[in-house]
């Protein structure tokens, strides 16, 4: 039996201006932990949800769905809320990209911050990530080939309707775009592929915000904040943070 250790949320206290980090699809709070630190170091108060499903094998990933996810972001927001943080701004990553679209679609936030964020994906696409997720998680439990290769075609018969789910999540937060009027960067890798150019150039289109930034990174694939720019990344959102009013 491999060793698998179970990711959890992150509250990093800091002043009185809080942060929402967005962890990416099949992914957990490790996604955000170096921007945390990073931003608690300047002093951000920062929180870091887990979604439902997340840090879980991928059976269990595939009996949740966009609601769940966005239960659990929501459930985030309101502990800000809660421990007396008025000001909150939402940063997030591929699926997190998503749901900090969404927050600053339902909810008050000072600025939003996506990366690598989506405008479309097919189910394929997403059925193709579950099962590089599944497999790797099944081989960390220690699984024989044979077992592995089992449970993988039983799981892609499963995780139709999940996937499915998500697929018509990100089609609504496109059409509702215009819903989103405060300060907002987008920031795509040019090493990911060409669809995340295509989605930031729409997202930054169709956004109500007089106050938009669109920016490439020439050295980052599709999670940027472990790539090569991650470094200049974390300055710019420093930057844009900063100049937010408060």
């Amino acid at each position: 039996m491999g060793k698998i250790v179970r990711p959890k949320p992150f509250f990093l206290k800091g002043g009185e201006r809080a942060v929402l980090l967005l962890h990416s699809f099949t992914s957990s709070t490790v996604d955000m932990k170096k921007l945390g630190r990073f931003l608690n170091q300047e002093n951000y108060t920062c929180f870091a949800p887990l979604y439902k499903g997340h840090g879980l094998s991928a059976e269990q990933l595939i009996l949740t769905g966009p609601d769940d996810w966005c239960g659990s972001v929501e459930a985030g927001y309101h502990f800000l809320k809660n421990e007396g943080y008025q000001n909150i701004a939402v940063i997030g990553i591929s699926l997190g990209g998503i749901l900090a679209l969404n927050t600053g679609q339902k909810w008050n936030v000072n600025g939003i911050v996506t990366m690598s964020a989506p405008y479309q994906r097919e189910v394929n696409a997403l059925k193709r990530r579950v099962q590089r997720y599944a497999r790797t998680y099944k081989q960390l439990e220690g699984k024989s080939e044979q077992q592995i290769s089992y449970e993988l075609n039983n799981l892609e018969e499963n995780s139709l309707n999940s996937l499915i789910k998500f697929e018509k999540h990100i089609d609504l937060t496109m059409e509702e775009l215009s819903k989103i009027d405060k300060p907002i960067s987008i920031y795509y890798g040019e090493l990911d592929e060409p669809l995340y150019k295509e989605s930031a150039d729409y997202i930054y289109r169709n956004v109500s915000s007089e106050n938009k930034i669109l920016k490439r990174y020439s050295n980052s694939r599709h999670i940027m904040l472990a790539d090569k720019d991650q470094e200049q990344i974390q300055a710019d959102i420093l930057s844009f943070l900063n100049n937010l009013q408060w």
